[in-house]
């Protein structure tokens, strides 16, 4: 166990001893009056620790932070106070929404400088076009983003990945906030916002898609939390945007729509051996691979990777599809270009050519890692998170046992979806089960009727 004396200084330790002699004390100070006068840095005190002894402290400020904890359901949050968010234009928990439209019409000014940060931390906008800039941000993101309660498992997100979520057509590198300290430069804190057309019911808006909002988790009691978003909202209207659409696994005032997380496994001996989360503990290694047995090869005639010529067909196909559902995206061909044409390690689209040579259906998904913590034989999990899938002839059920199969081909561990669009037309029958976690959807400064989760046809990569 890591005590306090383990992360004092050196000469802090000796003094605190029973053995060690003003002469010495001496010689030790003046070996160190190179320092600097003032408390050490505390981020340099942890990483001058050992890796194992960094781990059993990032674990238990971990293990503090989760409690009291978030409201993670609507009977807790009903029961919960929320300082900050009774003061932004959303829904309050208990009321009924029956209209469309602003919850506040114009926002009379737009403050023109940044929100105040605690003292010792500073602003700074993170144009991710600097390779720098990026690395900085993804190494805040894998060690403070999301991990499990058990702190064994970790994302992985790689700069591939950031730059295909975070830099969509028409990005703006002022909505890319950071935080820094001053006296190190370090980032600690981020959160960003890319632009999108968004349809609520028959409704069509401009509005900010915010994501990554991250905190070092050394610093999530200094409530930076609500100063980054009230910094975001007030850059997004020096663009005269008002509202804004974002996902939480907690619930605050007030979702419009809860989706539920399904996986279904594809390398089983290794999530059994990482006792992987919602993997089923009541049956053997053996009956579980016989049950989750996937066929060697595809069956769907005219299946093929998407190429770039087939972005007009896919544009349209997808755009009829999706107007089906009471919230939805309006992509325009450059943006199905961006979010669907195949990358190497972060999107797979597949297309459907008939034999006129018409696309008749497709089918995407997107790749993270996650990192494995001080596991003997495995270092990372590979994790394949369906995002559209809209089918004219082909069986969704089938496409997507296709899906499953090239995706396993492909060296992925599990497959991921919720139970948005249709996609409960699949879940059951090809063996995904459900893992616990919500995916609350939310809508900032408009309001409308609550949405079934087999109407969001809007999906996050985050």
């Amino acid at each position: 166990m890591t005590t306090l004396a383990d992360t004092q200084p050196p000469e802090q330790k000796q003094m605190a001893g029973d053995g060690g002699s003003e002469r010495k004390t001496k010689k030790k100070k003046n070996v160190d009056s190179w320092r600097p006068a003032g408390q050490r840095d505390p981020f340099e005190m942890l990483n001058s620790l050992p890796e194992e002894k960094q781990q059993e402290i990032q674990k238990a400020l971990h293990l503090f932070s989760l409690a009291p904890g978030l409201p993670k359901t609507l009977q807790q949050a009903k029961k919960h106070t929320y300082l900050f968010w009774d003061t932004q234009p959303v829904v309050k928990l208990d009321e009924s929404i029956t209209t469309h439209g602003h919850i506040i019409e114009k926002v009379a000014s737009v403050r023109a400088e940044p929100f105040s940060l605690p003292k010792g931390f500073s602003w700074d906008i993170l144009n991710l076009s600097d390779p720098t800039l990026l690395q900085e941000l993804r190494t805040l993101l894998n060690d403070n983003y999301m991990e499990e309660d058990d702190n064994s498992i970790r994302f992985d997100f790689s700069l591939e990945y950031l730059q295909w979520a975070l830099q969509p057509p028409n990005w703006l590198a002022q909505w890319h906030c950071g935080v820094r300290v001053e006296s190190n430069k370090k980032l600690v804190g981020f959160i960003a916002a890319v632009p999108a057309d968004v349809r609520i019911y028959d409704t069509e808006k401009k509005m900010a898609q915010v994501k990554f909002l991250c905190v070092h988790k050394r610093l999530r009691l200094k409530r930076m939390t609500p100063v980054l978003i009230r910094e975001l909202t007030r850059r997004v209207a020096l663009q005269s945007l008002a509202q804004a659409v974002y996902t939480a696994g907690t619930v605050h005032p007030t979702p419009i729509s809860t989706c539920s997380y399904w996986q279904r496994p594809l390398n089983l001996r290794k999530l059994m051996d990482l006792n992987y989360p919602g993997m089923r503990r009541d049956m053997t290694l053996q009956r579980a691979l016989k049950i989750n047995r996937l066929p060697e090869s595809t069956k769907t005639p005219g299946l093929r990777p998407m190429l770039k010529k087939d972005v007009p067909a896919v544009h349209s196909l997808l755009q009829s599809h999706l107007r089906k559902f009471d919230l939805s995206p309006i992509w325009s061909p450059r943006e199905v270009e961006h979010w669907l044409l195949p990358r190497d390690n972060v999107m797979n689209t597949y297309v459907v050519e008939a034999d006129d040579s018409a696309l008749t259906d497709v089918v995407s998904f997107y790749s993270i890692s996650s990192k494995v913590l001080n596991h003997p034989a495995h270092t990372d999990v590979r994790a394949a998170h369906l995002f559209y899938i809209a089918c004219s002839r082909s069986n969704s059920a089938d496409l997507m046992e296709d899906t499953l199969v090239l995706a396993k081909s492909k060296g992925f561990d599990v497959f991921c979806a919720s139970d948005a669009m249709d996609n409960r037309n699949f879940l059951d029958t090809l063996k995904f089960t459900i893992v616990g976690n919500s995916l609350h959807y939310y809508l900032y400064n408009w309001m409308c009727p609550k949405i079934s989760p087999d109407k969001v046809g809007l999906m996050l990569p985050n």
